[in-house]
């Protein structure tokens, strides 16, 4: 996976949907939860340990980690 150059919030919130997806659809992660405000998205990955909402950077940063290491 090539490195993304972000040129808005917005294009790093629809890359984190999409790197959701793929860690779904490969079963890296048991679910990929999104809640769309007019401002803001949350992210969430539940696990075993915690299921606190997650910043767009966060998801993005762990949903790579997860793809790229499978």
């Amino acid at each position: 996976m090539s490195d993304s150059q972000f040129h808005s919030q917005l294009d790093l919130e629809r890359e984190v949907v999409k790197l959701g997806k793929q860690a779904m659809e490969q079963g890296l992660i048991p679910s990929f939860i999104v809640h769309y405000f007019p401002d803001v998205w949350h992210f969430y990955i539940p696990n075993e340990n915690e299921s606190d909402a997650l910043t767009p950077e966060q998801a993005y940063l762990q949903l790579k980690k997860v793809v790229e290491q499978s």
